[in-house]
């Protein structure tokens, strides 16, 4: 058993999401637990090296999560051969070109979503690194979440029989910043540094209609600014111009070519009152399902209560009764995690199919575009099928 290193160019792991889920729960857990397992026997060893402006902010994170260099000079790293992998975890806007700069670098990459601000930058993308023959990936760690997994085995073992129809909740309340703390950064709210919901949505819910439900054909989608004014990191008031919600109804091609009605309401200005902060009912012609992140409940044709409708009387049915946990038969480790460690098996050739890469991404991207034309110009868009 050989232990083999790969270097890993981490950019912008500084910020929540970069921090958290990909340096904490994923490159440094997977090197706390003695690196990656190999089928051959062999231990893969990621090597990052955190990638940053602010040198004192990444020797403190490093320090704290052991890992051993740090540098403010992402050139200088792109350029060092030792490095394999450039993972971008940054500002929307310049996701495009440094990422096409890791391309031009001989870089595999691996970055969050959306892959780029515009349609165009998202496919330029995905046609650079087909051109160059780098392995590359997008990150869709909703397909990882438990309940989503838990819901994925439910539809392919048949029990709800043709799918119907598809409804989504997702968001909370994000406050305004005067009462409470904001709890998300002013940025998400701010057209000029890429903020908005539908942006930052729709890319996830592409992917997890097209894997779970079916391909997304065309979509009509509403937005909002709800909250116009809100307070950020410095106390001061703004003016959000983007959206903070949006209502999408999406048409959906079925298995045999049926078609599936898919409706998914975005917001940050919500209060919860259902299962978990995202929710997906699934009604099916046998049976229907219900998952959040990490749990999922199926309610079968025959075990269907027969409601009668009487606004005079108190309802006598308690609809969540009739309704079947699904049990967890395997471990759910972390979704950024799981997929961060597809991709390294992929980069080293023990993954070959890999479906979650740059083409995905720009799918992803295709989608929001669509969703920010539909409310511009009221009505539906269709959505071609995307080739590079």
């Amino acid at each position: 058993m050989a232990q083999r290193r790969i270097g890993i160019i981490m950019n912008g792991v500084t910020g929540r999401m970069g921090m958290n889920q990909h340096l904490i729960r994923s490159i440094a857990a997977i090197r706390a637990d003695g690196g990656l397992p190999l089928a051959n026997g062999d231990i893969l060893m990621p090597d990052p090296i955190i990638v940053g402006r602010n040198r004192a902010k990444l020797e403190a994170l490093a320090r704290a999560h052991n890992v051993e260099r740090v540098s403010t000079d992402l050139d200088a790293c792109l350029a060092d051969p030792k490095d394999e992998i450039f993972f971008d975890a940054a500002t929307t806007q310049m996701r495009a070109g440094l990422v096409r700069k890791a391309i031009a670098a001989g870089k595999h990459v691996y970055c969050e979503k959306p892959t780029a601000d515009n349609l165009a930058d998202a496919l330029d993308l995905a046609r650079v690194a087909k051109a160059a023959g780098i392995k590359h990936g997008v990150v869709q760690d909703k397909l990882f979440l438990p309940g989503l997994r838990k819901l994925k085995m439910v539809i392919d073992s048949g029990q709800l029989g043709r799918l119907l129809s598809v409804r989504g909740e997702f968001g909370y309340w994000v406050f305004e910043g005067d009462l409470q703390p904001t709890q998300r950064p002013s940025w998400n709210y701010k057209k000029a540094e890429g903020g908005g919901i539908i942006l930052d949505m729709l890319c996830h819910w592409r992917y997890v209609l097209d894997n779970t439900f079916g391909a997304v054909k065309s979509l009509s989608c509403l937005g909002a600014i709800h909250i116009p004014k809100r307070k950020d990191e410095a106390g001061n008031w703004y003016d959000a111009d983007v959206d903070d919600a949006a209502y999408a109804t999406f048409q959906l091609e079925g298995a045999k070519g049926e078609p599936i009605v898919a409706h998914i309401n975005s917001s940050w200005a919500t209060r919860v009152r259902r299962d978990d902060l995202v929710t997906f009912h699934v009604d099916g012609t046998h049976g229907s399902a219900v998952c959040g992140l990490t749990d999922c409940w199926v309610q079968p044709r025959v075990a269907t209560p027969k409601p009668v409708w009487n606004p005079d009387v108190p309802q006598t049915i308690n609809f969540y009764e009739g309704w079947q946990k699904v049990p967890d038969t395997q471990p759910y480790p972390n979704g950024f995690r799981v997929q961060w460690e597809l991709f390294l098996r992929h980069v080293v050739g023990e993954v070959k199919d890999y479906p979650w890469d740059l083409l995905a991404g720009a799918k992803g991207v295709q989608m929001a575009m669509a969703g920010l034309q539909s409310w511009e110009e009221r009505r539906w868009i269709d959505l071609p099928r995307l080739e590079v």
